[in-house]
């Protein structure tokens, strides 16, 4: 097996990590801050760069020039506990020498300064490529000069914390007009990238981005019994502005979380048992995140991710032959989906955002890609998955949105339950776990009802399901329609070594599956006490 970014990072870590660290900043300073961003003369940086770069040597350079805010706001019953913002910008400048990859990265926002960091990736990639065995090339991409922004209505940057307090408080007071309910916790964080990217190919982008993240958990108490449930919020971060909070009904939601909190108090616990499963949205999300998402990225089939959650069962001889599920089954990886937490107009290599297919009817036929992923399968162009969770981190293979076609029909959620005989409709996400090659799996959820005679009979509680991960998808026999699709995601999916954090949708219909093992979680897990790696 060739070098990989793993070794890279052994071998250079400590070079990034001398200049990699943020500025915090707040108050005045963040002012200061934004407007100084704002100044930046980017392209005579990135000019400065780029002719460094070719001058010690490198075949290719790009340097990222961003500027990343953050708030959050957090409420417990009738309380704020914390409102906060945050940011810092950098820049980043990686270079391709002699076939190897140097990175170097500061916070400091000069010309000395880029010359400066050039000159030390540079200087990084040569000394990695002594012990580099295997060139890196790259398949050509287009030159692009654009600017882009996603798509939100309402700058979350641009409202005042006392309307974000006063929108969570309204969802708690909602909540606790439910009798049993004792507490409720309410959170939102905002995350703004502006994002520069300039290569050595000729391309000149930048990028505005948004992502919304709302939250609660609800927790009724039975004080005689000792018993305590929560439910939390099934809805997930998009990317989207402000309006995620006003336009959405988060009382409503949080109002019916709370009634079924209170009803898991004196829920059924589960016999334990093959069941056909009809599983929301709002949970059947995750499924695909881990069983899914992460085995089709082609770093992790390669061993380049085993030391952090894991490889893959997917191997590249499997591409095209494999049967991953029923021939319903049918997964696109994209990054142009509306409100998807990974959309993107063009990746940090400057790839232009593009749908493709991962499971085409059943068969597993393609990967994830970036420019050097995709010249070692042969191939003449990237995926675009390319991605930095900072200018002061390495970029390299991240997971686009992956999503689950919905049927053609107009099939309701009703349809798919009128269907089972014995069975288990499931809402929310819940534990889970995952062994290291994502095939044998087992997950929770937030709410759980018993299907009897196609109709939904009661709530359950204390309920998980095992399976493997083509045995599961082979057993998918039922799709919602267009109408039933939602797209929910991951604010925070981690991977690799230093670690990152990346935001994904997993965008899907209700699905039904066939014959799977459910256990009672109350009784203790088991499927050899696999390990929770997200």
């Amino acid at each position: 097996m060739g070098f990989s970014r793993r070794d890279f990072i052994k071998s250079a870590g400590f070079a990034i990590g001398s200049v990699a660290a943020p500025v915090w900043l707040n108050g005045s300073a963040a002012a200061m801050a934004a407007e100084a961003f704002a100044e930046v003369k980017k392209d005579d940086l990135a000019d400065t760069a780029l002719a460094t770069a070719k001058r010690l040597g490198a075949g290719y350079a790009d340097i990222r020039i961003n500027r990343y805010r953050t708030e959050s706001v957090s409420t417990r019953e009738r309380q704020v506990l914390n409102v906060s913002s945050s940011q810092n910008f950098g820049f980043g400048v990686r270079v391709l020498v002699n076939g190897t990859w140097g990175f170097a990265a500061s916070p400091i926002i000069s010309v000395d300064e880029v010359r400066r960091v050039t000159s030390e990736a540079v200087a990084i990639a040569k000394a990695n490529s002594v012990i580099q065995r295997r060139k890196i090339e790259l398949v050509p991409t287009p030159r692009i000069t654009a600017t882009w922004r996603s798509s939100f209505e309402k700058d979350p940057f641009d409202v005042t914390s006392n309307e974000k307090v006063a929108a969570l408080l309204a969802i708690n007071e909602s909540a606790l007009s439910i009798a049993g309910i004792t507490f409720v916790n309410s959170q939102v964080a905002f995350v703004n990238e502006q994002k520069y990217l300039a290569t050595s190919d000729g391309s000149r982008i930048e990028q505005y981005l948004i992502r919304t993240n709302p939250s609660f958990s609800v927790t009724a108490v039975n004080r005689s019994t000792n018993d305590f449930q929560s439910v939390n919020s099934l809805l997930q971060a998009q990317n989207i502005g402000f309006e995620y909070l006003t336009k959405r009904d988060w009382a409503a939601d949080a109002k019916t979380a709370a009634e079924h909190a209170v009803m898991k108090l004196s829920a059924k616990a589960v016999e334990p048992g093959k069941y056909d499963l009809v599983l929301h949205p709002s949970h059947l999300f995750l499924t695909i995140h881990e069983s899914v998402g992460h085995s089709t990225e082609l770093d992790r089939a390669l061993l380049w991710e085993a030391n952090y959650a894991g490889t893959s069962f997917l191997t590249p001889d499997k591409t095209g032959k494999l049967k991953f599920g029923s021939n319903m089954v049918n997964f696109v990886a994209d990054r142009t989906q509306p409100q998807g937490l990974a959309t993107v107009a063009f990746d940090d290599e400057g790839v232009p955002a593009q749908e493709w297919d991962l499971v085409k009817e059943g068969v597993f036929v393609d990967w994830q890609t970036t420019r050097d992923l995709a010249k070692l399968l042969g191939r003449d162009r990237s995926y675009g998955c390319l991605h930095a969770d900072s200018w002061g981190s390495v970029p390299f293979p991240r997971m686009p949105n992956v999503s689950l076609k919905p049927a053609k029909e107009d099939i309701t959620q009703n349809d798919l339950i009128s269907g089972v005989d014995k069975g288990i409709l499931i809402y929310g996400r819940g534990s889970y776990s995952i062994d290291q090659q994502r095939y044998n799996f087992q997950f929770g959820g937030q709410t759980f009802w018993e299907i009897k005679g196609g109709k939904v009979v009661g709530m359950l509680k204390d309920v998980a399901y095992q399976s493997k991960t083509t045995d599961f998808w082979g057993s998918l026999d039922g799709l919602g329609g267009k109408e039933t699709y939602e797209i929910p995601g991951s604010f925070n999916d981690g991977k690799g070594e230093p670690g990152q954090s990346n935001a994904v949708s997993h965008g899907c219909p209700p699905a039904r599956v066939r014959n799977i093992y459910v256990l009672n979680t109350s009784a203790g897990l088991s499927a050899g006490q696999m390990e929770d790696h997200e």
